[in-house]
Order: C-alpha cells, then sequence, then structure tokens
C-alpha cells in the first residue's frame, strides 16, 4: 500500500508473451498490493507466461480492442478494491519503474490523473521516438490543446495512474472500444473536473513494442481531433454528446502524511 491506499497495476495485454517478465520484474512490490493482466485474444503464450509469474488474470477470448481492454482492466481493479490504479503496458515499452512515483501523485491527494509523458523535459526524438511520430504527437497535442484549453504535453501516452474517485464517476462503457479510449477518458476528466499531472517518462521503442499500422493510425488521428472538437462544443453548450454527460467529481481528502509507505 501507499500512504494509507490500495494500489493495483492494470496490464491491457495483447501478445506481451516475450516482454511481460522483464515488465513486472520493475514494479516495485512495496507498494503494488495486485497486478491484472487482461489478456485480449492474444495468440501467444501471454496467459501461461502471466500464470507462471503468478498475476491474476482476466481472459478475453476474441479480441475486444484497446479500449475494451481497457475497460475490463479498470472494472476488474475497482471490484478488486484498488484506490490508486495505474496501466502499465505489457510490452515494456515505458518504464514501470514510474509507478510508485505516479501513484504517489495520487495517493497524497495532488492529482486525480497522473500522465506518464514521452514529449516532457526531454528529448523524444533523440530517445528513439520516430521523427514522424513525434512531429504526430506534438501537432495533435498543439490541437487538443487550443480545443480543450489545456497545457498538457501529451495526451497519447499509455502510462497512466488514476484515482478511484476518478475511475467510479467516468462512464467507461460509453467509450470507444479502440485506441481513441485514450483520448476520451482525458476528455471525460477534464469535463468532472479532474486535476491531472504529469510525470517525464522516457520510452523504448524495440522490434517487441506495440504499434499500429499507417490506416489505424490515421483513424487515430481522425478520432482525436473528433474527440476534442466534441469537448469543446460541450462545454460551450452547443451539442451534447453521452461520454461526456460526467457528473462533477468528489474527492476525499487524502489520509494524514505521517501514514507513510506500508508495505503490503
Amino acid at each position: 500500500m501507499l500512504h494509507g491506499q490500495r494500489v493495483i497495476v492494470v496490464l491491457p495485454a495483447f501478445n506481451a508473451e516475450s516482454t511481460l517478465k522483464r515488465t513486472i520484474d520493475e514494479l516495485d512490490r512495496a507498494i503494488v498490493d495486485e497486478l491484472i493482466l487482461v489478456d485480449d485474444g492474444s495468440t501467444d503464450n501471454t496467459v501461461e507466461a502471466a500464470e507462471a509469474l503468478g498475476l491474476t488474470i482476466v481472459r478475453h477470448i476474441t479480441n475486444r480492442g484497446y479500449g475494451g481492454n481497457q475497460k475490463t482492466c479498470y472494472r476488474a481493479a475497482l471490484d478488486l478494491g484498488a484506490d490508486i490504479v495505474v496501466m502499465v503496458h505489457p510490452d515494456y515499452q515505458y518504464s514501470p519503474l514510474l509507478v510508485p512515483a505516479m501513484a504517489a501523485m495520487i495517493a497524497y491527494g495532488e492529482y486525480d490523473l497522473v500522465l506518464g509523458s514521452r514529449i516532457l523535459a526531454q528529448n523524444a526524438v533523440a530517445m528513439g521516438m520516430p521523427t514522424y511520430k513525434y512531429i504526430s504527437n506534438r501537432s495533435l497535442t498543439m490541437i487538443e490543446n487550443v480545443l480543450m484549453r489545456q497545457k498538457l504535453s501529451e495526451y497519447h501516452t499509455g502510462l497512466r495512474a488514476y484515482s478511484r474517485g476518478l475511475l467510479e464517476a467516468l462512464p467507461l462503457d460509453r467509450n470507444s472500444d479502440n485506441f481513441v479510449f485514450d483520448n476520451q477518458i482525458i476528455a471525460q476528466a477534464l469535463a468532472a473536473g479532474a486535476r491531472i499531472g504529469e510525470l517525464s517518462c522516457p520510452t523504448r521503442y524495440h522490434a517487441e513494442a506495440s504499434s499500429i499500422g499507417l490506416a489505424p493510425s490515421i483513424r487515430y488521428g481522425i478520432g482525436v481531433l473528433r474527440t476534442a472538437v466534441q469537448y469543446r462544443l460541450h462545454q460551450a453548450g452547443l451539442r451534447s454528446f453521452p461520454y461526456l454527460e460526467v457528473s462533477s467529481l468528489e474527492r476525499v481528502a487524502p489520509a494524514p502524511a505521517t501514514a507513510g509507505v506500508n508495505a503490503s
């Protein structure tokens, strides 16, 4: 536990057999109470690898998409009593070593959602991000910031931490089952009045890391822009979108600072 709060890491998995152990080995089990892997119809031995590591496993017999996988992840974590939920990709593209820092930003009451940014305070291209991905990332983020009136460095990261209160407040089932889910949940969080923080996150581009092709990338970019426009119209009262109909977030005051860090 961390500051008296139960921390659960969720791993949305698809064909992650070769990278799963490396990811798990870098998680700090002193503060992580449980690890949940949701397998989205993998065709390799991801489930067997997760069983060997002692993870809690939820299986999708057929692939439900990245967003559909996350919906199951968060539902399972809340059902198991999570106070803080951290999503870590099991393809070892994002650093699991940042989980304690991200969870602490929520546990001590500073933020409701924390994003691990590959852009903040570093040269992402020098660290291996392909130039075309960097340009796409920065262009979409700039437009999103203008339309959503924010100052985030990145909306497209797969390393995220959520408070229980925030996840319970958001109608996640109204979101897409595809990659645009990541942007819709940020839009929902903003609509709920969530406090969003960022932490600089190194990223790894390697042969085993997950990636999407050109056509899905284009569809994702269009979906991102659509989400930003919908958020702006919704907030202005010009149009109503069901997935953005969110109640204001109610926060519970954090425990006294003397609670410290407790090993689970």
